[in-house]
């Protein structure tokens, strides 16, 4: 979250002043009742790419095919920072999400292998197990507060599942986290960074000395290009593979499990084909379509021109690729959830080219696992009456809290 009392830049004299819009990433008018369709309204009214005030001042796009080019073009369009505002200089990089290639590809290379299918299909009787057990934790009481007792829960515990860590320390970690996501002010995120560097640096360093054939003895001891990777970029790295596999997950459970308490006949078809892969996976790849999470930056490396826009070298570009779904420009109807969608649409939310998120086929099968073993416990279920939904907007964009219920079960 961004802090509030950031000023806005003043209009730089290359930005037109029919670029410029009033578009504050951290707070989308309309975005606490859907963020996607309340980001939609600037996807439709605003230029392709536009200039905003707020958060440092930076470029936007939301359209599709700007999106796959920035996720292609490193060379103009670079990595080394991926947040607005803009990093200053001296901050640590976040590897290897703000690497460019060739280091980038190769520092990837050991956690993509380690999130490969054959390797996430081998995992799947845990996930599936964890799942279970969350939902019949509260299954009985016919209500639950969603984000904190399943969304946030099961995704970290897949993660220290992964890394050879006890799942009790959720109760120690997640409390960081969002203090480093979703902190209100910057010392509330630096604080919640320290702790997090403090657990983390422990961790590394004891897997550094003595290796396992975990997760994160993979990737704290993997080669860089001058040899073992430093223990300060092993932490960064550590830390990052932490959030990746959390806080995104996190939102698009929570979304999707908002989306179908709200839409009954569409929830009745996916629980009469729940158990059919073919029609499992297209109706996954339309649930990411639809609600898309994750944004990125990126930081224009020289001056140049892009469509009709003068951009200056240092200047920043928000990438919104959740939005690439709700383009109509390459997606028809993209409104309309058609779980037999043919042909399936190519998803932008995981990033294409050499970005491409390594932890997509786990993060599926997290959504795939969610929702056949909570439909067939819970397969009527709606808002809980007298509460409202609570929703943020960032680099990643998901939910705070969701209250649900359902009639008792038998």
């Amino acid at each position: 979250m961004a802090d509030a009392a950031l000023p806005l830049v003043p209009r730089p004299d290359h930005v037109p002043p029919e670029r410029m819009v009033d578009f504050d990433f951290w707070n989308v008018p309309g975005s606490q009742d859907d963020i996607q369709l309340a980001l939609r309204q600037f996807q439709q009214s605003a230029p392709d790419i536009f200039w905003s005030p707020h958060n440092g001042g930076h470029w936007t796009v939301m359209r599709s095919d700007d999106i796959d080019v920035m996720h292609h073009d490193y060379d103009r369009f670079s990595y080394h920072c991926y947040s607005i505002p803009k990093k200053p200089e001296s901050t640590p990089r976040e590897i290897p999400l703000e690497c460019d290639p060739p280091r980038h590809t190769a520092l990837r290379k050991p956690l993509t292998a380690a999130l490969l299918p054959a390797v996430v299909n081998r995992f799947e009787p845990r996930i599936r197990q964890l799942a279970a057990e969350l939902i019949d934790s509260f299954v009985d009481r016919g209500e639950c507060e969603f984000v904190s007792e399943f969304a946030q829960v099961m995704p970290i515990c897949i993660f220290l599942d992964l890394v050879d860590l006890p799942r009790a320390d959720r109760d120690f970690l997640l409390p960081i986290t969002e203090k480093v996501v979703r902190g209100r002010t910057a010392e509330m995120r630096l604080e919640g960074e320290h702790d997090l560097h403090d657990y983390i640096s422990k961790v590394v360093r004891e897997r550094r000395a003595k290796p396992g054939d975990d997760l994160m003895s993979v990737i704290v001891n993997l080669d860089d290009i001058d040899g073992r990777i430093t223990e300060e970029d092993a932490i960064a790295y550590a830390s990052l593979v932490m959030f990746g596999g959390l806080d995104t997950v996190s939102a698009q459970l929570s979304q999707v499990a908002r989306y179908l308490a709200r839409n009954v006949e569409q929830r009745r078809d996916i629980l009469a084909n729940m158990w059919d892969e073919r029609f499992m996976r297209g109706a996954i790849e339309e649930l990411c379509r639809r609600h898309g999470a994750g944004s990125t930056a990126r930081l224009v490396t020289r001056d140049m021109e892009y469509k009709g826009a003068r951009l200056r070298e240092g200047e920043m570009v928000l990438v919104l690729h959740m939005m690439a779904g709700l383009d109509e420009r390459s997606v028809p109807d993209p409104l309309t959830l058609d779980f037999r969608r043919s042909p399936p649409v190519k998803l932008q939310m995981f990033g294409n080219g050499p970005h491409t998120c390594p932890g997509a086929v786990l993060a599926r099968r997290e959504l795939k696992i969610f929702i056949q073993e909570w439909l067939s416990r819970i397969p009527d279920y709606e808002i809980k009456p007298g509460t409202q939904p609570l929703s943020v907007t960032g680099l990643v964009s998901g939910m705070l809290k969701l209250e649900l219920s359902w009639p008792p079960q038998t």
